[in-house]
């Protein structure tokens, strides 16, 4: 992954420079430089499509799990501004969830149902640590489906969502490299 995000970082700069790299070095083939912006140009797509389908991730943590927490999300009382001054809220505060949310299609809006979300805040401290039951108020950068064994054997498919738009734009693109091509009609 890093050497991905590092080589995104190369191509923009070179982009960024005025000199013309054709001419000035010889060992430059052409199907390469072609390939240069069709990469540059899927990664702002697939950044847009983040940016466009974010979500306000306002929930009950219902399972811990090493690489992120699954919420229940849909708690709009969380919003309120006694609560808002942290990520992290303790499962001691009252909040409750409508019981007919429909979520909306539009940037920014309360995700409702189970999410699973990586890449959120690291806190310093055990009490800073998310713990089952608490609640988080984080927005959101869709990045794909995750599916987790929720009891015994029961597998659950949820979206995810990565608090950082930079991970969620490499989780994407990664995923679109590996997906096979279409099929050709």
């Amino acid at each position: 992954m890093k050497l991905l995000a590092a080589f995104y970082f190369t191509a923009l700069s070179l982009f960024a420079q005025t000199n013309n790299l054709a001419t000035t070095n010889a060992l430059v083939v052409p199907a390469e430089t072609n390939q240069t912006p069709a990469v540059i140009q899927r990664a702002e797509q697939i950044r847009d499509e983040c940016l466009a389908n974010r979500r306000l991730i306002c929930g009950k943590i219902i399972k811990v799990l090493p690489g992120g927490i699954v919420l229940d999300s849909g708690y709009t009382d969380l919003l309120r501004p006694a609560l808002s001054t942290t990520w992290l809220i303790p499962g001691t505060a009252t909040a409750s969830r409508p019981a007919n949310a429909v979520e909306q299609h539009e940037p920014g809006a309360v995700a409702v149902g189970q999410v699973f979300l990586t890449d959120y805040p690291k806190s310093r401290g055990a009490a800073a640590k998310p713990k089952l039951y608490d609640y988080v108020v984080l927005l959101g950068y869709p990045a794909g489906q995750y599916t987790y064994t929720s009891v015994g054997t029961v597998q659950r498919t949820v979206r995810h969502f990565s608090a950082s738009l930079l991970s969620a734009v490499k989780i994407n693109f990664e995923t679109a490299e590996s997906a096979p091509p279409p099929p050709v009609k």
